[in-house]
């Protein structure tokens, strides 16, 4: 094959001439398994959900923390004594 041709050919025929032994990292439409609905991934299900919640409350500490911020430099802006500086 020339390199033209190699190139136009598409990346699995790229992958699978440069490396063969790389051919296991391309997934085809014939072997993937549909979902079984029956039987759920629970271990994928809860760390989907669990993550999601980390996430939340990660984002509710985070923003109390930037209203204690700003409430306090509004406190110091408000603060106008000539001792202090």
């Amino acid at each position: 094959l020339r390199t033209s041709q190699l190139l136009l050919s598409g990346s699995h025929a790229l992958c699978s001439h440069l490396f063969p032994s790389w051919s296991f990292l391309t997934r085809s439409a014939f072997v993937a398994r549909k979902p079984n609905y029956d039987h759920p991934n629970w271990f994928g299900v809860g760390l989907a959900f669990g993550t999601t919640a980390a996430l939340w409350v990660l984002l509710f500490k985070h923003h109390n923390e930037d209203v204690m911020e700003y409430e306090r430099r509004q406190k110091e802006r408000q603060h106008k004594c000539t001792g202090c500086s």
